[in-house]
């Protein structure tokens, strides 16, 4: 009933089953994943930290994704940040490093893509994902540290070399970030957040800005990573 109602007031429908009512339904909702798996890319970029996926890309995952990014459904933040969450978790877990303050650091986005669809869906997910880890007792704040230069295209349709030859040296971490996460937590572990990984290559540029200047990068958590470089089957 609640979610008929909804639907007459909204319009609104679940971005997986189309159910009316809410954006994610409780059964779509039920469905996703509470853990994460390790998602090594082939071939993986030279010293990647280790890389962890909450679940593939594809079916609900990526229309969770594509919902919030190209559609502002901004709904979708609260799904999608409780993945990302979970592949943080699960990251520091692995490594039995649960103590200290936590920055997640978001990939930055173009500013062209934050102006044209009016908001920037990785910061916001990798926020509510902050929130969510405090919840749960980490000491986990956002950390937005990196900025891209100019010169970066979109990256869709590009191979892995493209997207790394695009990417090479493009992003940079400018002193007033930095002068703001050493003043709240000086040995902060850094955790590079993004919503999909495919190539790895926009992993591995935004640890190479973020070591240029002296952080020490714990893992790389996403949302969501093509099928065929997760491990296990995921």
């Amino acid at each position: 009933m609640l979610d008929a109602a909804v639907d007459l007031l909204l319009g609104g429908r679940c971005v997986g089953c189309e159910c009316p009512g809410r954006l994610l339904c409780p059964r779509c909702a039920d469905s996703l994943p509470a853990g994460a798996r390790p998602a090594w890319p082939t071939p993986t970029p030279p010293g990647l930290a280790p890389p962890w996926a909450a679940t593939a890309y594809d079916g609900l995952p990526r229309d969770l994704v594509i919902g919030l990014k190209e559609h502002r459904l901004l709904g979708l933040v609260r799904p999608l940040a409780a993945l990302l969450a979970a592949a943080v978790a699960t990251a520091l877990d692995d490594q039995a490093r649960l103590n200290g303050p936590l920055a997640l650091v978001p990939v930055p986005s173009r500013r062209a893509s934050v102006r044209a669809r009016g908001h920037d869906p990785t910061y916001a997910i990798t926020a509510r994902a902050a929130e969510l880890l405090r919840r749960r007792g980490y000491d986990a704040r956002p950390a937005r540290l990196l900025r891209l230069r100019p010169g970066v295209v979109d990256q869709a349709g590009l191979d892995a070399a493209a997207r790394a030859a695009n990417l090479s040296g493009s992003m940079t971490c400018p002193s007033p970030g930095l002068r703001r996460l050493r003043a709240r937590c000086d040995r902060a572990r850094v955790v590079v957040c993004d919503d999909v990984l495919t190539t790895g290559a926009t992993a591995r540029e935004a640890q190479r800005a973020l070591e240029a200047v002296g952080f020490d990068v714990s893992a790389v958590a996403v949302v969501a990573a093509t099928r065929r470089w997760l491990t296990d089957g995921v």
